[in-house]
């Protein structure tokens, strides 16, 4: 037997209750990975509650890090002992999760288990925001939402790497000082955003805007574009964005929209070793730092989705078993 968080039904954080479960078995393929840390992330709140629709009895989790304890047949390139990190896997709010081999992440040395657990799903979304949905260059400048927050605070990270100017936004005033330790230029409050984002680019407008917030922001982020710039709605932290009118964009200077996930932009193991290898790479070598805000024993699961979603977190958010 093993522990895990279970939800029977959906509802609110308190359906999360630490249960006794059988202990998984590797099937072919799967690594079983004595679990160090889970990644907790705002879509199990959505999953949890029933907005998004998944099976129950339901075990939240996608993300964690830990040490492979067996093998099913097949899975090459791994053994008992090595260390793991990975978002793509399934019911981590556990003590034991099962991952396929080859959506597996090898964690390099200096690298904690704690660490490791909190950088795939950010990381590897930052990464494909700069580099994919619209390729961040030197010389921009660039708005992003939730400054202080898990993405946010990479994102900035690695703008700043490629010499862009960063406009953030932030809730409070212990978010702005985290958003400015990241490196960020300007630092706005939400109320108002777009207004201040025109003058603070001279009328002009962003190239491009991140937003993870998605149905408070959205308006204000296509209202801060420039002609021809770019909004990269990635998340709904807020709530889903309605449908609107196509013809907006022509109206707000032939802008352009995109909603991306991450599951598009880890479509085979090259892309897969691309990513994670320059988001690993960075923090190994002291030019990325992930901000690890709060850690909660996995029993008090619960607890850390009312602090996700109540907004009261920075950075990333873990559960230990």
């Amino acid at each position: 037997m093993a522990k895990a968080i279970v939800a029977a039904v959906p509802g609110g954080p308190e359906v999360l209750k630490l249960q006794d479960v059988d202990k998984p078995e590797p099937g072919p393929g799967q690594l079983l990975v004595k679990m160090a840390a889970a990644g907790v992330n705002f879509i199990e709140t959505y999953e949890r509650s029933g907005v998004y629709k998944v099976p129950f009895p339901y075990t939240p989790g996608s993300e964690g890090a830990g040490t492979v304890e067996a093998m099913g047949d097949g899975a090459a390139g791994w053994a008992p002992g090595d260390r793991v990190a990975f978002c793509e896997a399934a019911r981590t709010y556990a003590e034991y999760a099962l991952v396929d081999a080859a959506k597996a992440l090898a964690v390099p040395d200096g690298i904690s288990d704690e660490t490791a657990a909190a950088i795939p799903l950010q990381g590897l979304t930052a990464h494909y925001l700069v580099n994919s949905s619209f390729k961040a260059v030197a010389g921009q400048t660039i708005l992003t939402h939730a400054g202080a927050g898990g993405v946010g605070l990479i994102l900035t990270q690695l703008l700043k790497a490629k010499g862009v100017r960063v406009i953030t936004t932030v809730s409070s005033d212990e978010k702005a000082e985290l958003a400015k330790a990241a490196g960020a230029d300007e630092v706005l409050r939400y109320d108002g955003f777009p207004d201040k984002v025109r003058e603070l680019t001279g009328g002009t407008g962003v190239d491009a805007v991140y937003d993870g917030v998605g149905k408070d922001t959205f308006d204000g982020s296509l209202a801060s574009l420039r002609t021809r710039g770019t909004m990269v709605l990635f998340g709904g932290a807020s709530g889903q964005v309605p449908p609107f009118d196509l013809q907006r964009l022509n109206a707000g200077g032939s802008l352009f929209v995109t909603r991306p996930k991450l599951k598009d932009h880890l479509l085979n193991a090259e892309e897969r070793r691309w990513r994670a290898g320059e988001i690993f790479a960075a923090v190994q070598e002291g030019k990325l730092d992930i901000k690890i805000g709060a850690t909660y024993p996995l029993a008090d699961a619960a607890r850390a989705h009312e602090d996700l979603q109540g907004r009261n977190t920075t950075g990333k958010v873990l559960l230990l078993p």
